[in-house]
């Protein structure tokens, strides 16, 4: 198992940047794809960026490519995630999660979520 914990998350301007992070727990945190989730009330979540346990493959959604960038530094235990260019759209709650596969489906392990809003 890993325990996952978000933080930098807060309240930025149109046009402006933030970069997440997210620590695990354990010593085991490269045998996990690691990927970064929003969600907004109402709709369901989605995955914005995805990377694999090396940190060479990633994935990123439509709507923030350009923009955002996933990268990990495993010797820290930590993904980040950098938002450039943010818009009023990116504000939603942002997860971290973990899955033993690279891929865009199912995660089995999350952190608790930190806030993201972007103010117009």
């Amino acid at each position: 198992q890993v325990q996952l914990v978000e933080s930098g998350g807060g309240l930025v301007q149109a046009g402006g940047s933030l970069r997440l992070s997210c620590t695990a727990s354990g010593r085991t945190f490269n045998s996990y794809a690691m990927g970064w989730w929003r969600q907004t009330p109402g709709k369901e979540r989605e995955l914005v960026a995805a990377i694999n346990r090396s940190g060479i493959t990633t994935y990123y959604a439509d709507s923030v490519k350009g923009r955002f960038t996933i990268s990990r530094d495993n010797a820290k235990n930590t993904v980040y995630l950098q938002m450039n260019s943010l818009k009023p759209e990116d504000t939603a709650v942002y997860y971290c999660a973990a899955r033993a596969v690279f891929g865009v489906g199912k995660y089995d392990y999350w952190g608790q979520g930190t806030q993201v809003t972007v103010s117009s």
